[in-house]
């Protein structure tokens, strides 16, 4: 049995979530990607996933043996990508996918600095809230807003953006400020419309208690700028990363609520489909933005 190849196919298929998908993936066929999984399984004595018609899933065996199987080809990868990435220039066309206020607001300005250190890079930028398929839309690299990371995708933390809870001193002084999460039954607020449960707020209060909020709807928009207006004008309480709200907050043109609770931070995350055979010109776009946010972010701002 080929051991890496055994690792790779049952990687595959637990990234992929199935046989045949995996098989497409590598190129190969699903008896083959069958073979080395039972090959693999019967080598360490133990059942590493669940199969059923519809789906497979990781025992318990699995899911630590997949987490070290990883690690394993990404380091391997991660080798051979710096062996080659001297011996072939960064040249042709990146595609990239980016979320829209994020993108313009702190990406565009870097690109011209990109640009100008890699003449021969050209670049391909769809900026979009949109949750893409960066394999099946033809993108070799993906900047994603996410507390979870991928599952399908190989990641590196680029940066950390806060969630704050806020309003205008306006509407403070109309409709008063919540005292605890709760409150915010009772207030008006706005919803993002993307979120998994839009009308609830999760807050981790300083002694790590966790409270759940059905919070009283105002507005409900997929749009961090409408909900950034909407409550500039004091019409509502919003949350929002600070990347996007962090001069306002400086400003005091809104004003962080709920002091004592915060919401979950975010990651700002660089997510590629694999680190085999990584391209010069990815991993030097990786290695740019990584340095382009390191240190102090501009967006950072006090949250009271």
């Amino acid at each position: 049995m080929d051991r890496l190849r055994a690792l790779e196919v049952f990687v595959a298929v637990v990234a992929r979530g199935g046989f045949a998908r995996a098989a497409d993936a590598l190129d190969t066929s699903p008896a083959n990607v069958t073979r080395y999984v039972a090959e693999l399984e019967a080598h360490l004595g133990t059942r590493l996933l669940h199969r059923t018609s519809r789906r497979v899933s990781l025992t318990e065996a699995g899911e630590a043996y997949y987490e070290r199987a990883r690690t394993i080809l990404d380091e391997m990868a991660e080798a051979e990508a710096a062996a080659t990435a001297s011996a072939s220039g960064a040249r042709g066309r990146l595609r990239i996918n980016a979320p829209l206020v994020f993108g313009a607001r702190h990406l565009a300005p870097l690109w011209p600095r990109f640009m100008a250190l890699n003449p021969e890079v050209e670049l391909d930028i769809a900026l979009t809230d949109r949750i893409v398929d960066l394999v099946e839309e033809g993108y070799d690299l993906g900047i994603r807003i996410s507390r979870g990371g991928s599952q399908h995708y190989v990641s590196r933390k680029l940066a950390t953006s806060r969630n704050i809870i806020c309003a205008s001193p306006a509407y403070i002084a109309r409709y008063g400020a919540p005292d605890v999460p709760a409150d915010l039954a009772g207030h008006r607020c706005v919803v993002y419309g993307y979120a998994p449960e839009p009308e609830i707020w999760t807050f981790l209060g300083a002694d790590g208690r966790e409270a759940r909020v059905r919070v009283g709807i105002r507005l409900r928009t997929n749009s961090g700028d409408t909900a950034r207006a909407v409550a500039l004008a004091g019409e509502a309480i919003t949350w929002q990363p600070d990347f996007l709200i962090g001069g306002d907050v400086r400003a005091g043109t809104l004003v962080p609520l709920l002091p004592g609770w915060r919401l979950p931070d975010i990651d700002i995350l660089a997510l590629y489909p694999s680190r085999r055979h990584l391209s010069a010109k990815v991993r030097l776009m990786v290695d740019f933005l990584a340095a382009a946010f390191h240190g102090a972010l501009p967006w950072e701002a006090p949250t009271g």
